[in-house]
């Protein structure tokens, strides 16, 4: 169900959320001691600083009533219609011939359901056609012209293919192209990727983004893959990832810190365990720009990326913190969300 309808959602969430959580830390975020790294349900856990206010919406849809999928949803909105945000949502940076293609998808541990969308234009909320796709078809992954057609069947909220400032910053990134600059599009890319676990012990998670920046038209990343950008098993827990998505999609990253929870690693060790696996194996070794957080049954959560300054979101009743995660080399991760202006 649907406890609030997008508008009213977006305009009542900050004046709700500030009188509901203290207002962001100025200081550097921390890294936990392994056992400090457990939350009592519900809890949310996001990629990146702005994952933060998307967990304290997702919250705040939860405590309204909402259920699982609802909090994922909503929640996820706000990074979508974060005007300043360039790696999720119609502000995200755009593909090499100047228009924005959206994925995403999400994912319900009870009854191991999934929808995802790939290449969509122009639709301001990838993830809740990613819902509807889950819950009305039977099919789980809709991409291009078939999941605009879908969107605009069923009524979602259009908006422009690309904000002017990207439109501006594409058409300086075309004419460098020409003179045979070098350019950055490995510096821009991420997503928000958000799970959750609640009272009852049920797991549900989300991932959005605009995908790699200047990339080929029709490029899909990890972000609406099953196991790759996303994984839930309602018996073990969840995991999302961020990052360079081809160096996640090879390895099914996200199925595989899942499993290695199976296997009895805690959630943090989990992640460190899979870039770890996938260095092993790709020859960029460790020069991978991949970054995985986790959340089980228990409530513990935890996060690894390959290089240092991976930052992510966590959100409870207790508290709602932006903390560091651990780093397997000593290279930066690059800029919060990994897409530069």
């Amino acid at each position: 169900m649907n406890v609030l309808s997008r508008r009213s959602f977006l305009t009542t969430s900050t004046t709700v959320l500030a009188g509901s959580f203290a207002l962001p830390s100025v200081q550097a975020a921390r890294q936990p001691a392994v056992d400090q790294l457990i939350a009592p349900a519900p809890v949310f856990v996001s990629t990146w600083p702005f994952g933060r206010p998307a967990n304290e919406a997702a919250l705040t849809v939860f405590k309204r009533g909402g259920s699982g999928l609802d909090a994922i949803e909503q929640g996820i909105w706000v990074t979508e219609s974060d005007p300043t945000n360039p790696s999720v949502g119609l502000a995200g940076i755009p593909n090499a011939e100047g228009v924005v293609q959206l994925d995403a998808c999400i994912m319900s541990g009870p009854g191991h359901r999934a929808g995802g969308v790939a290449a969509v234009e122009g639709f301001v909320h990838p993830i809740s056609i990613a819902r509807r796709v889950m819950e009305t078809t039977p099919h789980v992954l809709l991409v291009g012209d078939g999941a605009m057609a879908f969107a605009g069947k069923h009524g979602f909220e259009r908006g422009p293919k690309v904000s002017p400032g990207q439109k501006k910053a594409w058409r300086k990134w075309r004419e460098d192209q020409a003179k045979k600059q070098k350019a950055e599009k490995d510096k821009n890319h991420d997503t928000i990727a958000m799970v959750a676990l609640l009272p009852d012990g049920n797991l549900f998670g989300g991932c959005s983004t605009s995908g790699r920046g200047y990339k080929l038209p029709g490029r899909v990343g990890d972000s609406p893959i099953i196991g790759s950008g996303l994984y839930v098993d309602n018996e073990v827990g969840a995991a999302g990832a961020t990052g360079i998505g081809e160096n996640v999609m090879r390895y099914c990253g996200s199925f595989l810190v899942v499993e290695f929870m199976r296997q009895g690693l805690h959630p943090q060790e989990a992640c460190l365990e899979t870039i770890r696996r996938i260095a092993r194996l790709d020859p960029l070794g460790f020069d991978l720009s991949i970054c995985f957080i986790a959340l089980d049954k228990k409530g513990r959560f935890g996060a690894a990326g390959t290089g240092q300054g991976f930052e992510y979101a966590v959100t409870c009743d207790r508290f709602s913190e932006v903390f560091q995660s651990p780093g397997l080399t000593q290279a930066s991760v690059g800029p919060v969300g990994g897409n530069q202006k």
